[in-house]
């Protein structure tokens, strides 16, 4: 069944009583579930509430409030005030400490907003991550000078191939110069690790470590790296263009594919020295490659050249029985879309028994019978991965409208990922451009119930061993 998107603007209440405010709230809960008079599966965009506030409510209009996660701002009534923007696990009690009455008669020295705010303005959130997410997309909005000093936000450590350099050189960077592309890889956790990694990274290949701009001169002494034949050497004349062209595309290479080309390079070398007969050759051949998956095993999943950095993060949701899906495409971290982990029926149709359907959302079949007598439509339910991919397909990509903004995107995301301990699951695309779908499904569940993360599983022993317990009939 095809989604109807319900549109929903800036919904704006004014508060004179707090009857009102209740029956708001009620509204507000009845049609986050999705759900249309007629039962429709819909999708709902960000939805924010905005109240009028005035000293004289009382204690009534608080209970009103959710007490959930959410990112709130507090307008005053002065024109060109600022306001009070800030993220919060549970919104009724923080604005009951902002904006209650004082218990003690207002001697008491904590922030008290209750005579200058005019309106409060909340959107509802369902974890930490789309609680800053939300937070920094508001903040910027409203501090477009200072936003980023406010979320102390610290830009990502990156690794930078100057392919448009004559000879290419790879540095650490945490700026990205412009939109028009580049070679950018990351993000890293912190820069020292960046560095390590361009460093152990770079013994393997015979590019330039030095930072100048070459003007090559057969007269030049050259340097340590180049009398150690760590280096092609492009400053005195040691290689032609051509070859130095061929190094740089093999670094490109290497670190595009997460070490995978000098694997498959190392190992053709190591197998055809072996049927030379050439042991000692073929051993140190697999010391190298030895070397390399020791390098790459400490490397996070993440890291990846930033505008192919695409994927899926699975996050909570305040909405009861859906979670959040944060698509990421080319570093940019997407609009959520909710998930309905358990859907309601897509219409109230009765079964021969006359039970209700409970399965997921249906498509209609091609075979629909529309005659007289017969039922008005026939489905077919969906799997969960097919109704993943149809969320996913219906998000909106985005776009960055400036490198700093991109980097913001990569700091947001890096700041997440690195948490010792954080909620939600991560997923990216393989080479081919798709989601390990399988393994977004079993994720769904986990978020969904609040588990932790299991443990890297790979798909092929995955499935070999459910072949397995097929065929002993556990």
């Amino acid at each position: 069944m095809e989604r109807t998107p319900l549109m929903t603007n800036t919904l704006t209440l004014e508060v004179t009583e707090v009857t009102k405010c209740r029956r708001y709230c009620e509204f507000a809960e009845k049609i986050a579930t999705n759900l249309t008079d007629n039962g429709a599966w819909v999708t709902l965009p960000a939805m924010c509430t905005t109240l009028h506030f005035d000293a004289a409510l009382g204690e009534e209009f608080f209970q009103g409030l959710p007490a959930a996660p959410a990112v709130f701002a507090l307008r005053a009534a002065q024109a060109g005030a600022e306001p009070y923007v800030s993220k919060t696990a549970n919104l009724r009690r923080r604005l009951l400490r902002l904006l209650g009455a004082p218990a003690d008669g207002g001697t008491t020295k904590r922030l008290s907003l209750r005579e200058r705010v005019a309106s409060i303005e909340y959107k509802l959130v369902g974890g930490d991550f789309e609680a800053g997410f939300v937070l920094y997309q508001w903040l910027r909005r409203e501090f477009p000078a200072k936003y980023a000093e406010r979320l102390h936000l610290r830009a990502a450590p990156l690794l930078h191939l100057h392919m448009e350099n004559r000879y290419p050189r790879l540095s650490v960077t945490s700026r990205i110069r412009s939109l028009k592309g580049g070679h950018y890889y990351g993000p890293f956790a912190t820069r020292a690790e960046a560095d390590e990694y361009a460093n152990n990274s770079l013994d393997f290949f015979l590019l330039r470590r030095c930072t100048e701009e070459l003007t090559p001169d057969g007269k030049f002494p050259g340097c340590v790296y180049s009398e150690m034949k760590m280096c092609l050497a492009p400053c005195n004349l040691g290689c032609t263009d051509e070859r130095y062209a061929e190094e740089s595309a093999r670094v490109e290479q290497y670190l595009g594919s997460a070490g995978h080309s000098l694997f498959v390079e190392i190992g053709r070398l190591r197998d055809a020295a072996s049927e030379r007969l050439e042991f000692e050759t073929a051993a140190a051949e697999h010391a190298r490659l030895e070397k390399v998956k020791a390098v790459q095993q400490h490397v996070a999943e993440i890291v990846r050249r930033v505008d192919q950095l695409n994927g899926v993060l699975l996050q909570p949701s305040h909405q009861e029985g859906h979670i959040e899906l944060f698509p990421i495409v080319g570093g940019m971290i997407c609009h959520p879309v909710a998930f309905n982990v358990m859907p309601r029926p897509a219409l109230a149709e009765k079964s021969a028994e006359g039970q209700p359907q409970t399965s997921a959302p249906h498509a209609e079949s091609p075979n629909t019978n529309h005659s007289a007598g017969q039922p008005a439509r026939t489905t077919v339910p969906q799997s969960m991965e097919a109704r993943l991919h149809l969320a996913l397909a219906g998000a909106q990509p985005a776009q960055p409208h400036s490198a700093t903004e991109w980097m913001e995107h990569l700091a947001l995301l890096k700041r997440w990922y690195y948490r010792t301990a954080k909620v939600g699951e991560i997923f990216f695309e393989d080479e081919h451009h798709a989601l390990p779908m399988r393994r977004v499904v079993r994720a769904v569940g986990r978020v969904y119930k609040g588990e932790k993360p299991a443990g890297e599983l790979n798909e092929t022993a995955g499935d070999y061993w459910a072949f397995r317990a097929k065929e002993a009939g556990l």
